[in-house]
């Protein structure tokens, strides 16, 4: 029974931190809990300052509840998206909302020296964020590639071109409980898990890589290798992939293929695309066309929703038309491509998703 007791408190807390704002006559109802289980669990989590009350919640009609929301101050965490040339920080309070975020220009090496300042940079967003180090709870890391978390050890790693790291070594540097996550199962559990559809999320980084979201979970695969969209051959014979095939996807649609024409910095492609340099346009027309070859597959693979993310999918927005049109033209069975979405948290999605487990953590521990 006490088993019991606490698992209902630690699903109310967590119903809370996903809704932001409920009330007690909803949790009972979308929990299937009794009325006097709901008013007793909340009363403690009320009690220990987990859960505030916070104003009226609007209803449906007679006299208005009383808003509950976890509080803010009770803790938070913090993400780190590593990349090839960029760090983004992302800090989360229990609420699951974003606090601050900041991306950094910082070209990986896998030195020592590098890892400490990725220490001082993290210390310093932390404080400039206005938050007491002993309130972080955790700290999560995204790493664009395969990654042993029980080991932490980024096993390979195309984009960062290295194999076996350790990160052991770093939890001096890092001060705090911290868990390492690969770059797009990151990026799509922050999209993801408040859905309540199946959806595949296709990574579009410097890598291809994605995600399947079934049945209220991430799907890992019988061999944790799902999602590997990135080497779904659509061109036979086409271009080298560094997999060591050719026609990959990931040699047509991954954010290098634009990067290249300018500078490696996707930023400025887009500002060239935008005043309509020629080559910069011709390349964007034929990637999109790609694109939709890769879309439309996932589309009849999975016959779901489909969010596209990662570093190009933060620039798709105005282009879902246009691609859009493209997909129907390979694509005859759907009458439109409403199914199709890029994804809200845009380049921090990574950081912000590697959060939500330590989060998760949190309630789990009440």
């Amino acid at each position: 029974m006490k088993e019991i007791k606490r698992n209902n408190k630690v699903r109310i807390a967590k119903y809370i931190s996903r809704r932001g704002i409920t009330s007690k006559a909803e949790i009972s109802s979308m929990l299937g809990l009794s009325m006097p289980t709901t008013l007793q669990n909340v009363k403690e989590l009320v009690e220990t300052g987990v859960v505030e009350e916070s104003g009226a919640y609007e209803s449906t009609g007679g006299r208005k509840a009383k808003a509950l929301s976890i509080s803010p101050e009770v803790g938070f965490a913090a993400g780190m998206d590593i990349t090839a040339n960029h760090i983004t920080f992302v800090l989360v309070n229990m609420k699951r909302e974003p606090v601050n975020k900041k991306r950094t220009r910082i070209p990986y090496e896998n030195t020592f020296s590098y890892y400490e300042k990725m220490g001082e940079l993290l210390h310093d967003f932390i404080k400039e964020s206005g938050v007491r180090e002993e309130k972080i709870i955790g700290v999560g890391i995204s790493l664009p590639g395969i990654v042993s978390k029980e080991e932490k050890v980024l096993l390979r790693s195309h984009a960062l071109n290295v194999k076996n790291v350790s990160f052991k070594t770093i939890e001096n540097v890092i001060g705090f409980p911290y868990a390492l996550e690969n770059d797009a199962n990151s990026a799509a559990y922050a999209e993801l898990t408040e859905s309540v559809k199946n959806t595949v999320y296709l990574s579009l980084s410097s890598t291809v890589g994605g995600a399947i979201y079934l049945h209220d979970k991430l799907y890992p695969g019988e061999n944790f290798r799902s999602g590997e969209f990135g080497h779904m051959i659509i061109e036979k014979g086409g271009r080298p992939c560094y997999c060591g095939k050719r026609g990959c996807a990931d040699a047509y649609c991954s954010a290098k293929v634009l990067q290249r024409l300018a500078d490696d910095n996707l930023e400025l492609f887009f500002r060239k695309l935008k005043d309509g340099e020629e080559t910069c346009v011709q390349v964007w027309e034929q990637y999109l066309d790609d694109l939709a070859v890769v879309v439309s597959n996932l589309r009849m693979a999975f016959d779901c929703d489909v969010v596209l993310g990662g570093y190009v999918g933060g620039y798709l927005e105005e282009f879902l038309p246009e691609l859009g049109r493209k997909i129907m033209e390979y694509n005859k069975f759907d009458l439109d491509t409403s199914y199709l979405r890029t994804g809200k948290y845009k380049l921090e999605a990574a950081a912000y998703g590697v959060t939500l487990r330590f989060v998760e953590h949190f309630f789990d521990t009440l």
